[in-house]
């Protein structure tokens, strides 16, 4: 491969699909506990649904990282012919954690006022 070559064939798109595999396992590790926990800890079967929308989510993440991986990986090895993958999956994921956030603060508020 020359020093000028436009794409280099290494590892760097796989390591960021595992980045993105590894946050979406993290997000469905986390909703697992809080589906089994916040029923437990809040009294009402209702708070295992936060949990289940959790596990939806981290597999829509998991997909969405395999397709941008590979379409990443097409678009590098044959320039011009398509596009790179804009930023969904950040702009989801950073939506994703800022309405769980207010969620978990207003769990806290509600519990506090008990």
């Amino acid at each position: 491969m020359t020093p000028y070559a436009p794409f280099d064939p290494g590892l760097q798109p796989e390591r960021t699909e595992l980045a993105w595999r590894r946050t979406a396992l993290s997000i469905g590790i986390g909703s697992i506990v809080a589906s089994r926990l916040l029923p437990i800890v809040l009294g009402n079967a209702l708070w295992s649904l936060p949990g289940i929308a959790g596990v939806v989510f981290a597999g829509v993440i998991w997909f969405g990282a395999r397709r941008r991986g590979v379409a990443y990986t097409r678009a590098l090895a044959h320039p011009g012919t398509g596009q790179l993958p804009g930023s969904g999956l950040l702009v989801a994921l950073a939506t994703a954690c800022a309405v769980i956030g207010m969620l978990g603060a207003a769990v806290i508020g509600l519990s506090l006022t008990r």
